[in-house]
């Protein structure tokens, strides 16, 4: 509930006081959908918290003894330890007498749920950001500093769906890590990689905006220094990512009733090693970039707004269009943002508790179980959702992915001579469409 809280706090109140200082709603339609749904998950989310939290009192006053004995299901621990990126087996812990009650995985709902949802959004991934990726690389006039922002962002997430997801839905199906201790520092890496190329890459956007929207006449930026900084991006990440190519590795641990070992995948050496790691990762990764971001487009807001009411006919129809486009840009930027913070807070907040909670193999219960999962399908999730944004907010990237989505499925809209075929005059057709989608591209960018 108190997720849900922050959620509002973040999206909803903000949006309430513009609404009632403001005349007109200067983020359009997009971003108010966004915060309306966030509202609407937050009321849902605490119907049900209560209704869960009502059973809970109910089943510890009426039932203790079967309330004693499910509320720590040793499944349940034993997934959490067996499952990557969660947490250090400390050697205090006595592993044999843990691992006799062990469930295999086939007992368990997540096996066969977890591994559909992850090849789902892995298809949509792959088709949605290697889509991006061609129309990047293949048309010359999307080459502008905005686009060399997102297409550093959907690289990160087609690097981190395609290296990431398939190994780690493997925990679900099999009871023991099949692939190795150099696979899983690969996989451990990458995830760490491609969150610092995310967030950074957000930061760097977000002071692009700032400064294209608010002092226009003291952006410097090229497309050079742009490159220069989407690659220093992903130094940095590289570099951050030294520590889990490091400590990650593989443990065997004996199952005393089963006469058989089972590998088990540790992110760090120690508890106290990894608290310290976890906590460096809260801030730089979330909290610190969550502050800065925000500042940014507080700034950016404001001029916006400041903007409009100045904004007068007798200033021309070209300052109207390029305020226009700039606020489009800023719609682009902060619905990535406001998808990023929902989708890492779950996984950063398990992590802090994990870590910092001394008893958390005793607490570890049903509703951190769930928690858990529902933040690693968010922490995946995030790197599919960008082409989805970029469709619905950025008009000229519609058309190419429409094009490439629709004309390649053989007129999937309806639009006949998106339909390719041998014939020459089909071709000329097709070629006469892709040139008037780089010349309107042309006339769209020319701003921004």
């Amino acid at each position: 509930m108190a997720l849900a809280d922050l959620l509002v706090i973040i999206s909803f109140v903000p949006s309430i006081y513009i609404i009632y200082k403001f005349e007109s709603w200067p983020w359009g339609v997009i971003v108010y959908a966004i915060i309306e749904t966030i509202k609407e998950v937050s009321i849902g989310v605490s119907v049900l918290l209560m209704t869960a939290f009502t059973v809970e009192q109910y089943r510890t006053i009426v039932h203790p003894v079967d309330q004693q004995m499910s509320t720590k299901p040793l499944e349940i621990r034993m997934t959490l330890m067996a499952m990557m990126n969660v947490t250090h087996v400390d050697s205090t812990v006595n592993m044999t007498d843990t691992f006799q009650e062990y469930v295999p995985n086939r007992m368990r709902f997540e096996t066969y749920l977890v591994p559909v949802v992850l090849a789902l959004m892995f298809v949509i991934g792959i088709v949605g950001n290697g889509t991006l990726i061609l129309i990047f690389l293949r048309h010359k006039n999307l080459r502008n500093i905005i686009n060399i922002y997102i297409f550093s962002l959907v690289l990160g997430d087609l690097l981190l769906i395609v290296s990431w997801g398939p190994f780690i839905s493997t925990i679900f199906i099999f009871e023991s890590w099949p692939w190795g201790e150099y696979i899983y520092k690969m996989c451990e890496s990458i995830k760490v990689v491609s969150t610092g190329v995310s967030v950074f890459t957000l930061i760097a956007f977000s002071v692009e905006q700032y400064y294209a929207i608010v002092h226009p006449k003291k952006q410097i930026s090229t497309k050079h220094i742009v490159v220069r900084t989407a690659l220093a991006v992903w130094v940095i990440s590289i570099a951050l990512a030294i520590p889990a190519a490091v400590f990650s590795h593989c443990e065997e641990h004996f199952l005393l009733r089963k006469s058989y070992s089972i590998s088990i995948c540790i992110p760090f050496p120690s508890m106290e090693v990894g608290r310290i790691i976890v906590t460096f990762q809260f801030f730089i990764y979330y909290i610190i970039p969550i502050i800065v971001i925000g500042l940014f487009f507080f700034l950016i807001a404001k001029h916006l707004m400041l903007s409009t009411r100045c904004l007068s006919e007798e200033q021309g129809q070209g300052q109207s269009t390029q305020m226009l486009d700039r606020k489009k840009s800023a719609v682009i930027a902060l619905a990535l943002v406001i998808i990023f913070i929902i989708c890492f807070f779950p996984m950063r907040f398990v992590m802090m508790w994990t870590y910092y909670n001394p008893y958390w193999m005793d607490d570890y219960n049903v509703f951190w179980h769930f928690f858990r999962i529902i933040g690693f399908f968010l922490e995946y999730l995030n790197s599919c959702l960008k082409p989805i944004v970029l469709y619905f907010t950025f008009k000229p990237y519609r058309k190419y992915l429409n094009y490439y989505l629709a004309c390649c499925s053989r007129g999937i809209l309806g639009d006949s001579t998106c339909t390719p075929t041998n014939s020459s005059t089909s071709k000329k057709q097709n070629f006469a469409i892709v040139n008037y989608l780089e010349k309107s591209q042309e006339k769209n960018l020319t701003s921004l």
